[in-house]
């Protein structure tokens, strides 16, 4: 699933590309996707132009000329592809490549532009979504996320707020969207690794010293993953070259039985926490 550093780079990608371009036409092809009425979605979008991009965890937020919000949510295997001629802006999950044409069978919504320029949503397993909303009803959405890393208001002592109290693992609390925004399973299993912490230790039991290891480790990684432009779309490459490469970076996310890149001495250990894989260095982490 893209994460908060995908999902920021195709933002800061997109808004380069389509920022004060008019929409002409929708295509939709899979009605689920969407979360409104046609009616409305279509009637908030036709005509109107997207004036930013804004981002709050793994949600995309287009504003438009019209006070109204585009969100579109990339979950699981979603990709936005932006085409105009010659140049391509990609991002998301990296299948299907890059490669094969647009529009192909994955791609469900698409977007055309006063310019003739295209912006695909293209989404395999079909578990993102798009919406329109006004600012009430983002402003709701919103609130909703907890704390984001590099944000200002994700702070040591609101990092140790939002974890007080949890009776739940570490690595379920940091998934959890409603405690810390924009991290998911690849990036909870580096931070804790950074932070030298057994994923599957119980979020209530840390001590003050290990929550501002968390602290520092997450604002580490995070800031690194935008840096390299992510991971989970490593197979792509935007209009100026640039292509993800994080996952050269990655010290125990899919490295299951290989020795760990920090100490060279233990194996790269693999377990299942609420359903997911989880990696972490049996000796490395506490």
């Amino acid at each position: 699933m893209p994460e908060l550093p995908e999902v920021e780079t195709i933002r800061r990608d997109l808004a380069k590309a389509i920022i004060n371009k008019k929409i002409v036409d929708i295509v939709i092809g899979k009605k689920k996707l969407i979360k409104n009425s046609l009616k409305t979605f279509s009637r908030d979008l036709y005509h109107h132009k997207i004036t930013q991009i804004n981002r709050v965890g793994k949600l995309l937020i287009f504003a438009l000329d019209n006070k109204k919000y585009l969100l579109i949510h990339l979950k699981m295997t979603g990709q936005l592809i932006y085409q105009h001629c010659q140049t391509i802006v990609a991002g998301g999950h990296n299948y299907p490549p890059l490669g094969l044409c647009l529009p192909n069978q994955y791609s469900h919504i698409i977007f055309t532009f006063a310019d003739h320029s295209q912006l695909f949503f293209n989404d395999q397993r079909q578990f993102g979504y798009l919406n329109t909303v006004n600012h009430r009803q983002l402003q709701t959405i919103v609130n909703e996320y907890g704390i984001e890393p590099l944000a200002k208001n994700f702070t040591l002592a609101s990092l140790t707020k939002a974890l007080a109290n949890k009776k739940t693992v570490i690595k379920t609390t940091l998934l959890n969207q409603k405690n810390i925004a924009g991290i998911g399973n690849i990036y909870a299993d580096e931070i804790c690794h950074e932070a030298k912490i057994k994923p599957q230790r119980t979020t209530n039991k840390l001590t003050a010293t290990e929550i501002k290891k968390l602290f520092l480790s997450a604002n580490k990684i995070i800031k690194y993953a935008i840096k390299y432009r992510g991971t989970t779309f490593s197979d792509y490459v935007d209009s100026q070259g640039a292509k993800g490469n994080y996952s050269q970076h990655l010290k125990v996310y899919g490295r299951e039985g290989k020795i760990c890149l920090s100490c060279h001495q233990a194996k790269i250990k693999k377990i299942k926490i609420a359903g997911r894989g989880t990696h972490y260095c049996p000796h490395c982490q506490k």
